[in-house]
């Protein structure tokens, strides 16, 4: 079957991306658009999903025109999204009832304390491998019920739907027929037990969501339905989160296995097989994936909030850069940091750190500091944050890392791919196919309709472009690092109320 094509929909927290492959792997599609960020209030994010349907639908249409490639010949479909986002629909209509709420929201942080006072956090924990944070998708759920008395009666009731946005955009690919999300998709709401594979009644009693809005859960590669919204019917026939479909696309499918994405945030996934790693240093406990009918594999996870949204804030918050691009030169301008660090808390702090009260902090400037040191402290932020998760990982895993494979929109900065390897220590290796997300789908798709024979087939297939030793000496890592961490103190509990 190495005929046709697999067409991955890569929907971000920032944009949409649509890229048809062919059976070596090879791009020939893509298509991207931004959507509308909505901050209603101080800590708030919000989406229209509607709005990510449309682009999603329309960019599909849009790649199939510029390749040239007919609807028939495309044999899967394949969905990766943002994770912890909450869509609430209609049924009926098919029609979202209110604004999505962006896995960035923070609105949740009273929820998550008033669980933590109530003794619940050690419950969820084992559960579901995850933290009592803003950032996972139960609570968004239970804020919305509970300030709508109408929706929590309507939910009740089952006309109302709940899913994260593969969800959605599954059932309006569907047309509606098919209300579903996979393994790792469900291992991120709080309400899903990762160890017994299914929504979790004390959970979902705690947080008073109804199971009667929840969408089924079905493995990573499989076939979900049909979409005949093309000209052709086309089998929908894989789904992972974002960073889980990115550490597949990376073939990272042996346990000790790491990746990191940089996108809007940074992840940080090491597979860790069929074993159920419980962290003890802040890091999640996830679902990897499930390939059909084989067990269900897992990761341990860091997530950073705050990355590649940091370098948009000096662009479009501060203005001190035009594009993205002018970091690298402003970067190596210098010969170092000359002791400014800035800590980009401005969504909270993830793993290893978990502080929703956190706050954005640039510490250590002088009447010497420029606009350069402010870029400098922002690319240098983020393999910071990626060395205290990479630190966490290895207490708990008892792995010591020995490369890292990176991919996302920042790879290309030289400076900041240099830097990840001098302060991790270890090689940074960039794949041939930096679209690992939208490439990961693609493969969890294939193998569910035959197009890929397995994973063997799938691993023969990853390349490395360009590969970063480091430079530092042990003592020069330590000492920039340490004093990162007393950055990070200074920034924590900012916002907290006293």
């Amino acid at each position: 079957m190495s005929n046709g094509y697999v067409l991955a929909i890569d929907q971000g927290t920032t944009g949409t991306k649509v890229i048809i492959f062919d059976h070596n792997a090879n791009i020939k599609a893509r298509t991207y658009s931004e959507f509308t960020q909505h901050y209603p209030r101080a800590g708030w994010v919000e989406h229209d999903a509607n709005e990510i349907w449309q682009s999603c639908f329309e960019l599909v249409k849009q790649a199939l025109s510029e390749s040239k490639i007919a609807a028939g010949e495309i044999k899967a479909i394949g969905i990766t999204n943002q994770r912890e986002t909450v869509v609430l629909w209609d049924r009926q209509t098919g029609e979202p009832v209110t604004r999505a709420i962006v896995w960035q929201d923070r609105r949740t942080a009273q929820i998550c304390d008033e669980l933590k006072a109530d003794g619940h956090e050690e419950n969820f924990r084992k559960k579901t491998g995850l933290v009592l944070d803003p950032y996972f998708s139960g609570t968004k759920i239970k804020w919305l019920l509970d300030n709508n008395v109408e929706l929590r009666t309507r939910a009740y009731k089952g006309e109302i739907a709940f899913g994260t946005v593969d969800s959605w955009l599954i059932w309006k690919l569907t047309n509606g027929r098919v209300h579903v999300t996979d393994y790792s998709n469900a291992s991120r709401t709080l309400l899903f037990n990762i160890h017994t594979l299914g929504w979790d009644s004390e959970l979902l009693d705690i947080l008073n969501v109804p199971r009667e809005i929840l969408p089924a859960v079905k493995p990573s590669s499989y076939i979900y339905g049909e979409t005949d919204l093309f000209g052709a019917p086309i089998a929908v026939a894989g789904n992972a989160g974002d960073q889980q479909a990115a550490l597949f696309g990376q073939a990272c499918y042996e346990a000790g296995q790491a990746k990191n994405t940089y996108g809007t945030g940074s992840f940080i996934l090491m597979n860790t097989g069929e074993k159920a790693v419980e962290s003890k240093a802040g890091l999640l406990t996830t679902i990897a994936w499930a390939i059909g009918n084989e067990k269900v594999e897992y990761a341990l996870e860091g997530s950073v909030f705050i990355t590649g949204a940091a370098i948009q804030w000096l662009r479009d918050g501060l203005g001190i850069i035009g594009t993205a691009n002018e970091t690298e030169a402003l970067a190596h301008s210098l010969k170092s940091n000359d002791g400014v660090y800035f800590v980009p808390a401005l969504a909270g702090l993830g793993a290893p750190h978990w502080d929703a009260y956190a706050r954005g902090a640039i510490v250590g400037l002088t009447r010497g500091a420029t606009r350069a040191h402010i870029a400098r402290a922002t690319l240098e932020s983020i393999c910071y944050q990626s060395r205290d998760v990479f630190d966490a990982i290895e207490r708990d895993s008892e792995i010591n890392l020995k490369d890292l494979r990176v991919d996302g929109g920042a790879v290309g900065n030289n400076f900041l791919m240099q830097f990840q390897s001098d302060i991790l220590g270890v090689p940074v290796e960039i794949p041939a196919v930096t679209e690992t997300t939208s490439l990961g789908a693609a493969y969890l798709a294939g193998l569910a309709v035959g197009f890929w024979s397995g994973r063997k087939e799938l691993n023969n297939k990853w390349q490395m472009a360009k590969r970063y030793e480091p430079n530092f000496t042990e003592e020069e890592r330590t000492q920039l690092h340490s004093r990162w961490l007393r950055a990070v103190e200074n920034a924590k509990g900012w916002a907290r109320d006293d």
